[in-house]
Formats: C-alpha cells, structure tokens, sequence
C-alpha cells in the first residue's frame, strides 16, 4: 500500500476502542469512522419503519440506504440501538450492504482511523497498525452503564452486563466475521486503563508498527 496511514481498532461493546480511535484520528489529523454506528443506524431505521431485524433480506435493504455522513442521531446512541445493531451484524447482507463504505473510508487520501470489530480482518487487513481493544465485561458493563444512566436511560448495572455479555456471544459466533484479533493486531487490555493511559498506550503501538514499515 502506500504511506497512507490507515488505523484498524477492533473490539468488543464499552472496550473503550471509540475513545481510542477518536484520540487517534486528533494526535494523527486523521478522519474517525466508528463503524458500529453504521449497524445502529441500520437497527433504528429497520426499527423505525416496522421492520424485523432478524429479516436478513429487509435489513439488507435497508444498509444499502444508510448515509454514512448522517449518524449524529443521538438514538444511535441508546441501548435499545446497540442491541439492533448487534441483530442486524449478523446478517451478511447487511455486512456486504455496508462493506463498500467503510473500505472506501479506509482509503481515503492521507489515511483514516476506523473503529469496528471487523477492521484488521475483513474490511482493511492491510492497514498500518491494528489494534485490538479489550476489557473484562464487569469493567466494560459498567462503563456502559454509567453512559446510559448519563443519557437518562432507566437501567440496571445486571441488565448491561448480560447484554454485554449476549452481544458477545453473538458476535463472537459469527460465521463471516467473527469478532477475534487479526493475527497481527496488537491486544489493549484498558481494564484498569484511564483514556489517557490507553491513549499513550494505543499511540505507541501505533509508532511501532510505522516503524516496523519504514
């Protein structure tokens, strides 16, 4: 490839991977893509027009329609959002529906980070650094937790743990795209991890693998 400098941070729901990747794309001036809003957006239009999620080919339908510009919808942003989001996933017609998008994000001039589960495996496995972001559910259940409470969602700390739990059952059992590391990806476990701390952290995986290209 060329010395574009392309950003593949994978991992499951409330990993911190999306803050990674945002502080990424500001240290490198490099565009964002969290490429699970892309799902959530597919989720809530299904769910808004009286479709079933669990139709493979209505849902597949409705990806090719989604606009890649327009996901500051703040009911992306729900729990009700991540678990369609994690329904429709599992539809290939839905991953190929989307796949063109975020491959032609990942090659944009100059570079991009992209925040997925699938990135260093299916949708860019030639990017310059991968990284693959991870935390103990309890920590992650609660991190999720505390953001729904903030957005003013009614929910347990026990209900987000068993749906953190349920999605990655789900994902992880994927025949197309299982949710597991690229094989050279670079594992960050933020666990015990400030943002700061995974930010540095995630920065100097980054540098080395720049310079294991140069």
């Amino acid at each position: 490839m060329s010395a574009d400098l392309v950003i593949a941070v994978d991992g499951p729901a409330a990993s911190g991977k999306g803050a990674v990747a945002t502080r990424l794309g500001q240290a490198y001036g490099l565009p964002v893509l969290d490429t699970g809003l892309l799902y959530r957006a597919v989720g809530v239009a299904a769910s808004r027009a009286g479709v079933d999620p669990d139709d493979p080919e209505v849902t597949a339908s409705v990806a090719g329609a989604v606009d890649l510009m327009a996901l500051d919808d703040p009911a992306l942003r729900t729990r009700e959002a991540g678990e369609l989001a994690s329904r429709v996933a599992v539809h290939p017609g839905v991953r190929a529906a989307l796949h063109a998008a975020q491959v032609g994000f990942s090659r944009r001039p100059g570079g991009a980070v992209l925040d997925g589960r699938d990135i260093g495996t299916v949708i860019a496995p030639w990017a310059t650094a991968k990284l693959f972001v991870t935390a103990r559910p309890e920590v992650r259940a609660e991190r999720r937790w505390r953001q729904l409470v903030g957005q003013g969602e009614t929910v347990t700390l026990a209900e987000v743990l068993e749906d953190i739990r349920r999605r990655d059952a789900r994902d992880g059992g994927r025949l197309d795209a299982p949710m597991a590391p690229a094989t050279d990806a670079v594992l960050l476990d933020t666990s015990e991890m400030t943002i700061d701390l995974a930010a540095d952290a995630a920065r100097r995986i980054v540098e080395a693998a720049r310079a294991n290209r140069a």
